[in-house]
């Protein structure tokens, strides 16, 4: 129950410091988890956000004190962490439908309560998993960065722009005319999708990748290493990327924190998929999410 615990926390110390400058990082290390995982789960456990958790408290908390108080709304912007009066009444309105002036007179908004976690754990037993140990092993790959809040809108959008720019040609039978081409052949890229967390930011690092055979890394690809260790390994069948999102969302909301035997290890999560049998829209693609993992202290 410590993950449960600690998303409850991270709720407590954000509500505790709505009118603060405070990042995903200092959440993150109020509740001593790395920020990409605290983001991960919180994001799937709640449907929002760390970021736009605060930011629609923030508006609701200024609207009610633009209901009740004289306050101005230059204060209201400053309060609640805008740096212009201009930047608040965009963000107000886009929020709420109606500006500051007309929340002053009277008109509805929208209502953003703190969160109350309160879900089913179902314990890990009941996912097709299994633990498994795998030596070092290398991955090169196109990189990009991502804003932790809405990961699962914009990373499909990530490989489409890798297929058409890099891999339709040569999956259509031509030859590598490049060394993008090449390097995409020689290390069958597409096999691996990783999520690194290493920017210190509220941000990640997302490889399309595949595992790295050795030879030159063309300008602007990238190499990551995994160490030594155990990984939890999550297998999935079904169209993607709908089921391996939706594995995604159960090992955080559901093997993670009822799980007492097993606690994350690392920066960076898997995907793996099959890039030999099937299409990834088939009924029957296989898949699998990888999580490096520990084992609890007893």
């Amino acid at each position: 129950m410590e993950w449960l615990s600690s998303i409850r926390a991270a709720i407590d110390f954000m509500e505790a410091h709505l009118t603060d400058a405070v990042s995903v990082r200092d959440v993150a290390k109020q509740v001593y988890l790395s920020p990409f995982f605290l983001q991960r789960g919180f994001s799937l456990m709640t449907g929002c956000g760390i970021g736009e958790y605060m930011r629609n408290r923030r508006l609701y908390l200024a609207a009610l004190e633009l209901k009740d108080t004289d306050a101005k709304v230059i204060d209201l912007a400053f309060k609640y962490g805008y740096e212009t009066p201009e930047s608040f009444t965009k963000a107000f309105t886009r929020f709420h439908g109606v500006t500051p002036s007309q929340a002053r007179e009277g008109a509805a908004v929208n209502v953003f309560l703190p969160l109350t976690i309160s879900i089913s754990i179902q314990g890990g037993s009941q996912m097709d998993y299994h633990i498994t140990p795998m030596f070092p092993f290398k991955l090169i790959g196109f990189q990009k960065v991502f804003s932790n809040e809405k990961p699962y809108e914009e990373i499909p959008k990530f490989w489409t722009e890798i297929c058409e720019k890099y891999a339709n040609s040569v999956y259509a039978g031509n030859p590598p005319s490049n060394p993008y081409e090449q390097a995409l052949v020689d290390n069958c890229i597409g096999e691996y999708g990783v999520c690194i967390d290493d920017l210190g930011d509220d941000s990640f690092r997302y490889l399309i990748a595949g595992r790295y055979t050795g030879g030159p890394v063309p300008e602007g690809m990238v190499l990551y290493e995994f160490p030594r260790g155990e990984w939890a390994v999550f297998d999935c069948v079904g169209p993607n990327p709908r089921t391996i999102q939706s594995v995604n969302t159960r090992v955080f909301s559901e093997w993670l924190p009822g799980n007492p035997d097993f606690e994350l290890r690392g920066s960076a999560t898997v995907e793996w998929y099959d890039c030999v049998n099937g299409e990834m829209t088939d009924p029957d693609y296989r898949s699998a999410v990888w999580v490096p993992v520990k084992r609890r202290e007893k």
